[in-house]
């Protein structure tokens, strides 16, 4: 039986994505390793994982009166207070989100490397998987197969003939790909280039250009064929697309008693802005107002900060809801756009109405609306019937859920998890 390390970025969608695939080697007989973030302590090691935790800066001092620290913490603090920036337009967040997030990534990845080795020489992995993406070199210097897993949005990977990653611009006009792409170069070069200095002082490999992370010996991406861009971006042959990475570690679910109904007209709506975007309370209760006008019956993740606000009597919700046990009860699904969430819908063959906040989540909601696979929306700027007509009409479209059913039915036969878990144990023989 072969050892293999996980270090997932400490958001839950990243974490989530390798617990699905790390769950499956654990039950094949492997020992599956999580060097994931702190905050993450006692949350992996009841799932049959090891722990052997990292800390991304130094760790505040102790108070024993403060409540146990949410899992990933870290980007929730960081994303509460850089929030008001999402009300930007793409271009302007490159300086005011994306170049601060990526120097965050980097101060951690600086901070945690003497850890990761320390870690690496402990737990002696067969095979270490990062799913993030910036570079920590620990893991590619460790002297075994390394695996680079994406599960951000497939512009990621970049190419001529797509939009840039985290510009939310669409497919068929090219009109300000250009623009954007010189504003990233200018505000992230020499960011990049110091990164890049230091990773080949701890022995890494150069990066290359513009790119914050290293390629893989195994490269895997999370997202369904019927979304990508494989016509116009092909990929070498050590990139795997998975079409979804379910994990079958959540809570068993069923819909409360209050949101049952044997009315027809009144559908049921799965709302999440995800751990990090539901940190934007004043958003969330606009949401919850509005859609608490309506027929329908709403599941709420009302994520970390759910004590701040109340729910409407058409809705139940708590801070954290088993997500991949909700989505195939409901039959829409409203999110911020994250790439676990996405990806999950099309899984369970749900359209969507996408209020995208911040990194690939604009991407994933241009994908979607252009596709035709639901409705991007202006997520600070939308008004009161613009979202409610949204609803009706996604709930009302029988082709629409036809299609997204077929879809959901071949995504599904092609068993993500386990086709990561074959690839990723080829590695260790």
């Amino acid at each position: 039986m072969a050892r293999f390390l996980f270090m997932p970025e400490s958001a839950y969608g990243p974490t989530n994505n390798c617990i699905g695939i790390g769950n499956i080697l654990r039950q094949r007989g492997h020992t599956v390793i999580f060097a994931a973030e702190a905050s993450w302590e006692g949350r992996l090691e009841p799932l049959g994982f090891v722990e052997d935790l990292v800390n991304l800066a130094a760790p505040a001092e102790p108070d024993p009166d403060a409540p146990p620290e949410a899992a990933g913490q870290f980007w929730i603090d960081f994303i509460r207070d850089t929030s008001p920036v999402f009300r930007t337009p793409t271009i302007e967040q490159l300086t005011g989100f994306i170049q601060p997030t990526w120097q965050a990534l980097i101060d951690g990845a600086m901070y945690s490397h003497q850890q990761l080795t320390e870690i690496i020489a402990r737990q002696k992995p067969d095979v270490v998987i990062e799913d993030n993406v910036n570079a920590f070199p620990a893991l590619v210097t460790a002297g075994v197969p390394f695996v680079r897993s994406v599960s951000c949005q497939p512009l990621e990977m970049k190419g001529p003939d797509v939009p840039p990653t985290f510009s939310g611009l669409p497919s068929d006009d090219r009109s300000q790909w250009g623009d954007f792409r010189a504003e990233y170069d200018r505000t992230h070069r020499d960011m990049w280039g110091a990164l890049n200095d230091w990773v080949q002082s701890v022995g890494a490999p150069a990066l290359a250009d513009l790119e914050f992370i290293h390629e893989g010996d195994l490269n895997l991406y999370l997202y369904p064929e019927v979304a990508d861009y494989t016509d116009r971006r092909p990929l070498g042959a050590n990139w795997h697309r998975l079409d979804s990475s379910v994990r079958a570690t959540d809570a068993p679910f069923e819909v409360p008693e209050q949101l049952r109904s044997d009315d027809p007209s009144s559908h049921l709506v799965y709302l999440s802005l995800g751990s990090l975007g539901s940190a934007d309370v004043d958003l969330m209760k606009r949401l919850v107002s509005v859609l608490g006008r309506t027929r329908h019956r709403f599941i709420v993740s009302k994520g970390p900060l759910a004590d701040e606000y109340e729910l409407p009597s058409n809705m139940w919700g708590a801070a954290q809801v088993p997500q991949t046990n909700v989505l195939p009860l409901v039959d829409l699904v409203i999110t911020h756009g994250g790439n676990n969430t996405t990806t999950e819908a099309f899984h369970f063959g749900k359209p969507m109405i996408v209020l995208p906040l911040f990194w690939d989540q604009y991407d994933n909601a241009q994908r979607v609306h252009e596709l035709g696979y639901g409705q991007r929306l202006d997520t600070y700027g939308f008004a009161d019937d613009e979202l409610l007509s949204a609803v009706d009409r996604l709930l009302a479209d029988s082709a629409l859920r036809t299609r997204m059913a077929g879809n959901a039915e071949v995504i599904r036969s092609r068993a993500g998890t386990a086709r990561a878990a074959d690839l990723i144990e080829a590695l260790a023989r």
